[in-house]
């Protein structure tokens, strides 16, 4: 999971994120970041065990409890730390996390190659179902912020914010880049020998990944759907 500069549509989101101290932020931003990175995984681990392959539930890992899926080191304490550093540097916001990957075995599944692009885009479509409920989260801040102003207030960062992180997710893992989702589903819909040949380049996906994203080179790409989606949500939901 990843985010660096981050744009909220809603002025009035931006305005009240400027008024909070840095503990208020992260306090806001925690209940988002681990549902993102923790359901996007539970949704691997489910949809594989309804395709035949039992290693996730073995596990303990085919369930939307966060708990099981959380990396103390990669799902809390990298991506509040980066972004608390980040924030007191002057920057605008820095994330950088990821949950505790669930395991498949494509030798279990009814059809390998089918069902692994299945397994893959699990994770983005849980995303998205999020980014839809975050959205509801940050509209319903209108009926409670009445009579209970701060609860409104924070309801409605954090509504806003959640739809911001599960967008990034949801464009970000289906670039066709292994190992993440989209590269799992190209390799799926390549013919054997160039998904073999394809396979071998999953061992720098990382590096690639990072360098076209600090480079800025995906930013034209990622942002203007990022951004696209949020408005899109909040829009639909918000009025």
């Amino acid at each position: 999971m990843w985010a660096r500069g981050m744009s909220p549509c809603s002025s009035r989101y931006n305005r009240a994120m400027y008024d909070l101290t840095l503990v208020q932020k992260l306090a806001v931003m925690i209940l988002p970041v681990v549902f993102a990175v923790t359901v996007h995984e539970a949704a691997h681990g489910w949809v594989a065990d309804r395709l035949g392959d039992k290693t996730a539930r073995d596990l303990g890992r085919v369930t939307f409890n966060p708990m099981p899926h959380i990396d103390l080191v990669g799902t809390i304490l990298l991506p509040l730390g980066l972004y608390a550093l980040s924030s007191m540097a002057g920057g605008v916001g820095f994330l950088f996390g990821y949950a505790k990957p669930v395991p498949v075995n494509a030798a279990r599944l009814h059809k390998p190659r089918r069902d692994m692009a299945l397994v893959a885009v699990a994770g983005p479509a849980a995303n998205l179902l999020m980014a839809i409920c975050w959205a509801a989260v940050a509209a319903s801040a209108r009926y409670v912020g009445g009579d209970y102003p701060m609860i409104g207030l924070f309801l409605f960062q954090a509504g806003v914010f959640g739809v911001l992180i599960n967008a990034f997710l949801l464009v970000l893992n289906l670039l066709p880049i292994l190992p993440l989702d989209g590269g799992r589903v190209l390799a799926s819909l390549l013919p054997v020998q160039l998904a073999r040949g394809y396979a071998k380049l999953e061992p720098f996906g990382l590096i690639i990944l990072l360098v076209l994203l600090l480079s800025g080179t995906l930013s034209p790409v990622i942002l203007p759907l990022v951004s696209g989606l949020q408005q899109f949500l909040l829009g639909w939901l918000m009025g």
